[in-house]
């Protein structure tokens, strides 16, 4: 008969002793900059505020980073002269920076100093007091340096030397240390960075499962170690805790615990918890094996006392699967994701990363009724996907736009298959990165191994898809993995799309059919869609509906029915996601305005300098084009939305259509008073895939044979019984007679990195919007804030960001306020010659954060 005594002896104190070392984390914000790599020189250097991004003060310039090239992957098979392609900025070439950097001979006591970089534009090479301490290429990325070993008592030197070079991006990358650097201490026994990993394999509505695995460096194997971990809900709640002695056998140690009645995060209910994990050190594991058998034994484990580190980890509770023929679920429930692709500027403030300017970039997607983010082509900043856990917004993050063939000269195919030095290439070096920096993050539900890759058509290609996708799926097996496609005929060949969890394509949808009848997995995501291209209050006549439509202005007509040849109009995309139910839904490409790639003025069309693919544009104001994404996906605000301006002098007796994005089923359009006629949408006949203008028709209310006269539109809007539900009146503006100022906020935190966005407009003197002005506007900040940046939303403005004075574009624009350290409050005055002058008032108020 085997005898099995277990014993446990838990011996744990009340209050814990402190070890000597203390983990500490701190900003590093202040540094010194210069245009050069000259590091010894004693003049030249400027004193700015990291995040930081040296090219976005321009001056805007058309030789800058010129490129003549074939962009194959929009079908280009000749090389020609694109200008503003990287946005016509100057980014490309070296800067240094510098920073003193304290330190207490009491904290070089076995403790680890860590340099942590969340991104630097780019090939940033690493120096404190003179000794290169890193190396890393990929601006995209996050990475750390420890630096322990260079450090010395009293003031120390770091040094950052990046480069920038020519034809090394499609896009405008911004330069410089464009995201935060933070400077940590670690303790001898403690949690490395990003040395946590939380899942929850099992939900139900009782409970959940919550699995915790915890790193632990500086213990020898074997050592005992005890990890006391509590979770604390929203709230700040203790809703589990436990604690586990173990000995350290691979320096993870893993915990699991249960959430009783988990709230789940959903973008309705972005619910998050916060895990607290504390290492100890003085317990022990004791076993007593009888005669060397198993017939008895007895175990003693003492739990430690001493406290080395603590670390804190937010996370959600919430389940991702992926259904043949059914689609994507969230929490057991199916949705198609309303997505748009984001690039990483932030328009007017350049790369440079600011928290209030990404969440107003989000708080403008969530009234349009958005919920997911595509990061292309690149990881994204540790603030963005802060905020989409905290706002609610589902988030396919990026890694790579290339793999080992290029797409640009000096782009990342020089490093992907490079050896970084430990016998890990490059690639694989980022990935983890990537991988273990997110990984706790509930708003990440998929990954992406890249975009449209050259070697999408060879096995080559296929072999890589494959090893990238391994390695998501050994570091994080709970996400599903796509990439996104645009070689269709070669994928569904080859085998790439496969063996993929998700075949993601980009801008196929007319083929969605093909590639849903024989790929295993049955179900097949937009990836990338749309890319329509409008310029804000801009129209053309006559409307037509098609690819690559330049106009003399070097603008795109804001009706919404232009696209690249490449490309195609919204409706479609929306009929897919309707008529498929197999289809996850898409990611609109894009989200913004941002510099650089401004099809279809992209070849010798300087001034041309940034995109009109932008649902909003570069100033942060919608498009007409947010209107038709908002009637479909908002699903708790009615939307009522008509198009074109009315103020149409010279064009009168013309035929002017009439669109209304509308979440109503009818609506009747007056002009000064005579009915036009009511129209309805066009049901779906089953017919696939539902193209062109009978997608439009199922979509869109339109009155295209309407006569302008000046006046009044009017649209009345019906209910599905008939009833009048809403009402919307555009009327053409007299002469412009005061400017008015409308901020997104009146009150700001005080923190000295808050912003406000102030849209500055005409109006006539019946306070009718002017929508076709375009005169100078200045602007005057003074008070507890200061300015900070404009912009007008035009593609083609070469006036600079940073000076308060521009022209409007389409009648507005918007000047963005910074709050300064003190509350108080801040005057915005705005004047143009003609008008009246406006002035706003915004209060800043201390944080109780």
């Amino acid at each position: 008969m085997r005898i099995s005594a277990i014993m446990l002896l838990s011996l744990c104190t009340a209050l814990n002793i402190q070890a000597q070392g203390v983990r500490s984390e701190s900003l590093l914000r202040e540094w010194e900059f210069r245009n050069d790599h000259d590091t010894a020189a004693l003049q030249g250097w400027e004193k700015v505020t990291v995040p930081h991004d040296w090219a976005i003060a321009g001056p805007f310039d058309r030789a800058n980073d010129l490129q003549t090239v074939a962009v194959v992957q929009n079908g280009e098979t000749n090389a020609t002269e694109k200008t503003g392609r990287t946005g016509g900025l100057p980014y490309i070439g070296k800067g240094a920076y510098r920073h003193t950097l304290p330190i207490e001979g009491s904290t070089l006591d076995g403790r680890r100093h860590i340099l942590l970089f969340d991104g630097a534009m780019s090939e940033a090479r690493v120096f404190v007091n003179g000794v290169q301490v890193c190396f890393w290429p990929y601006g995209y990325n996050s990475f750390w340096c420890d630096v322990t070993s260079a450090l010395e008592e009293g003031d120390n030197l770091l040094e950052v030397l990046l480069e920038n070079r020519p034809q090394s991006s499609r896009w405008y990358p911004g330069a410089g240390l464009y995201r935060k650097v933070r400077h940590i201490t670690i303790p001898k026994i403690g949690v490395p960075v990003w040395g946590t990993y939380i899942s929850t394999p099992f939900i139900c509505d009782e409970y959940a499962d919550v699995t915790i695995r915890t790193t632990v460096d500086g213990l020898d194997r074997e050592e005992a170690v005890t990890l006391r971990t509590s979770i604390f809900d929203a709230a700040g709640n203790k809703v589990a805790e436990q604690t586990d002695t173990r000995k350290v056998l691979d320096g993870e140690i893993i915990q699991k615990m249960k959430v009783m009645s988990p709230e789940l995060w959903s973008p309705e209910t972005p619910v998050l918890y916060t895990a607290r994990t504390e290492v100890l050190t003085g317990g022990r594991i004791d076993t007593d094996w009888a005669d060397g058998h198993y017939k008895h034994f007895s175990t003693i484990r003492v739990d430690g006392d001493v406290l080395q580190d603590a670390v804190t980890t937010r996370f959600g509770i919430r389940t991702v699967e992926l259904r043949p023929d059914k689609g994507f679920f969230l929490n057991g429930k199916p949705r198609k994701f309303r997505g748009v692709c984001l690039h990483h500027d932030l328009g007017p403030l350049g790369a440079a990363v600011s928290k209030a300017a990404i969440r107003r970039q989000l708080t403008i997607l969530k009234d349009m009724g958005c919920d997911a983010i595509r990061t292309s082509h690149n990881m994204p900043a540790e603030e963005l996907v802060e905020l989409c856990d905290e706002m609610g917004f589902m988030v396919m993050a990026e890694n790579f736009d290339e793999w080992d063939i290029a797409k640009c000269a000096n782009g990342y195919h020089r490093w992907f298959n490079e050896d970084s030095g430990n016998g890990i290439v490059w690639a694989e070096r980022d990935m983890m990165n990537m991988i273990h920096h997110f990984r706790n993050y509930p708003s990440i539900v998929m990954w992406s191994i890249g975009n449209e890759v050259p070697s999408q058509h060879s096995q080559e290609g296929v072999a890589v898809a494959g090893w990238l996708q391994n390695l998501y799926h050994a570091e994080d097996p709970s996400r599903p993995v796509t990439c996104g496609m645009d070689q269709f005929d070669s994928v569904l060949g080859n085998g790439f799309a496969a063996q993929l969890d998700v075949a993601g394509f980009n801008y196929k949808v007319h083929r969605y059919g093909q590639a849903f009848a024989v790929l295993p997995q049955r179900i097949i995501l937009g990836s990338e869609t749309a890319s329509t291209v409008s310029s804000r209050g801009v129209y053309h006549f006559p409307v037509s509906v098609g690819p690559d439509q330049v106009d003399a202005d070097h603008q795109s007509c804001s009706y919404d029915t232009g696209h690249c040849e490449w490309s195609n109009i919204p409706d479609e995309d929306l009929a897919a996601d309707e008529d498929y139910e197999w289809c996850l839904g898409q990611f609109v490409w894009t989200g913004f305005d941002y510099l650089g790639e401004p099809s279809p003025y992209d070849t010798d069309a300087w001034p041309n300098h940034s995109s009109v693919f932008g649902i909003v544009d570069l100033a942060y104001i919608p498009k007409d084009r947010f209107y038709l994404y908002r009637s479909r996906w908002n699903d708790n605000e009615p939307t009522l939305h008509i198009l074109p301006h009315w103020n149409w002098k010279g064009r009168e007796g013309e035929v002017t259509p009439v669109f209304v994005y509308t979440s109503y089923p009818s609506a009747e359009l007056f002009v000064n008073g005579v009915s036009q006629g009511v129209r309805t949408f066009a049901k779906a006949d089953g017919v696939t895939p539902c193209l062109g203008e009978k997608a439009m028709e199922r979509f869109r209310l339109m009155w295209k044979d309407v006569v302008y006269e000046p006046g009044e539109l009017r649209v009345v809007a019906y209910d599905a019984q008939g009833n009048v539900a809403a009402e919307k009146i555009v009327r053409t503006a007299g002469r412009a007679a005061a400017l008015k100022l409308c901020p997104d906020r009146t009150v700001l935190r005080s923190d000295g990195e808050d912003l406000a966005f102030v849209n500055v407009s005409l109006v006539d003197k019946e306070g009718n919007p002017v929508p076709v002005d375009s005169r100078l506007v200045k602007i005057k900040v003074s008070g507890a804030g200061s300015f900070k940046a404009v912009a007008n939303g035009d593609p083609t403005c070469l006036e600079p960001f940073q000076q308060p004075r521009m022209h409007l574009f389409s009648g507005q624009l918007t000047a963005i306020v910074q709050s300064g350290d003190t509350p108080g409050e801040i005057v915005v005055e705005v004047e143009a010659k003609g008008v009246r002058k406006a002035v706003c008032t915004i209060r800043t108020e201390a944080s109780n954060d």
